[in-house]
């Protein structure tokens, strides 16, 4: 028993000397190729058995024959391991570059693809995450690109909208200023009422800064889902009688929901407001609780949105056709109800329904 301690002590100490001299080597070249890695694992391991036979034959007292036989043979798999890690560094090396050019190639704006062949596990899981982050990247700069394009036309249609009226209002008081005006009043009333849709305009551009910033500072308290929905149809009842459009508020029950009383109003103002001003003279403006859950929606006649247009109805800047007069607007309104909505945990959606389209909002409840 003692003798099979000694050996195993004197294995042990050489084996622990060469494993010592392998990190030390793994360290000064752990900036170096996996190959050089590889070899240095394959040579200590067999240098630990080297190191450990040869201690144990020096205290053993082992013939000179048997001594070289052993290293031979210790030499020999040595060969064998280097050979091996060789080959298996230089195809983890290969599949790595190949890896890495991939990588670049979405880095650089392009998209990831699958290097060809099959790498090992590990490259494979890390080659799926990488696909993976490609699509969300194409994903993102799609929606970079479409938003930056929804900033350029706001920017532009709100230039327009902003100069036509005050190229009126500069008429009308050079006008006043001059004495040519034959009814200053009624200059006076036009002038009011452009100074309130530039109000308007500018209030809408400051409530979406204030959304897209994120403080925009609500007050929830519980109202009634009824008073909300026939406040705001009372609100826009004189609009829908100067356009000849009906207004219709049915099955809005008496739920409660925890939201902002003022907000909420300006989001269904909003629908309402732009349903009938897309809905053609005689049609109907419905307002109505769906049964899943509080779900509010608003239907209008305005004949549909067409298909590729509709992701794009809640971003900044969409008006929904080429107009650039009221009543379009400076395409605000929607991208407003979608914030407003969001700050509430809820979300906007819209379809088109027969003759028309159908906008929901859905809230949490209370």
């Amino acid at each position: 028993m003692t003798d099979v301690l000694l050996i195993a002590l004197f294995a042990f100490l050489g084996a622990a000397a060469a494993g010592l001299i392998g990190a030390a080597a793994l360290r000064l070249l752990r900036h170096r190729s996996l190959i050089v890695s590889l070899s240095v694992v394959a040579g200590v391991a067999v240098a630990a058995m080297l190191a450990g036979t040869l201690t144990v034959a020096w205290a053993m007292f082992l013939s000179p024959h048997d001594l070289y036989v052993v290293t031979t043979v210790v030499a020999m798999a040595a060969l064998i391991s280097l050979a091996t890690a060789v080959l298996l560094g230089r195809r983890v090396a290969a599949q790595s570059h190949e890896l890495a050019l991939a990588t670049r190639s979405f880095g650089d704006g392009g998209t990831f693809a699958m290097p060809a062949g099959q790498p090992a596990a590990e490259l494979a899981a890390l080659a799926r995450e990488l696909a993976a982050t490609s699509a969300k990247l194409d994903s993102s700069r799609e929606r970079e690109r479409a938003l930056e394009t929804s900033r350029r036309e706001l920017v532009a249609w709100i230039s327009h909208d902003l100069r036509t009226p005050l190229a009126g209002l500069r008429a009308m008081a050079e006008a006043l200023e001059d004495g040519m005006a034959a009814d200053s009043g009624r200059y006076l009333r036009q002038i009011r009422v452009e100074v309130e849709r530039m109000n308007s305009m500018v209030g809408d551009l400051f409530e979406l800064s204030r959304i897209q910033a994120g403080s925009l500072a609500l007050a929830p308290a519980r109202i009634s889902l009824h008073d909300l929905v026939g406040d705001a149809l009372a609100g826009a009842d004189p609009l829908a009688r100067e356009h000849g459009v009906r207004l219709v508020g049915d099955r809005i029950d008496e739920v409660p929901v925890e939201v902002d009383g003022k907000e909420m109003s300006r989001v269904l103002g909003n629908l309402l407001i732009n349903a009938i001003r897309r809905t053609p003279p005689d049609g109907t403006v419905a307002a109505h609780r769906s049964d899943s859950g509080v779900v509010l929606s608003v239907t209008d006649g305005c004949g549909g949105i067409p298909e590729e247009d509709l992701p794009r109805v809640f971003d900044t800047g969409w008006r929904g056709s080429h107009a650039r007069t009221p009543p379009a607007g400076a395409g605000l309104g929607l991208a407003i109800v979608r914030g407003i909505v969001e700050a509430h945990a809820g979300r906007t959606e819209v379809r088109n329904v027969q003759g028309g389209c159908c906008f929901s909002v859905t809230l949490p409840t209370a």
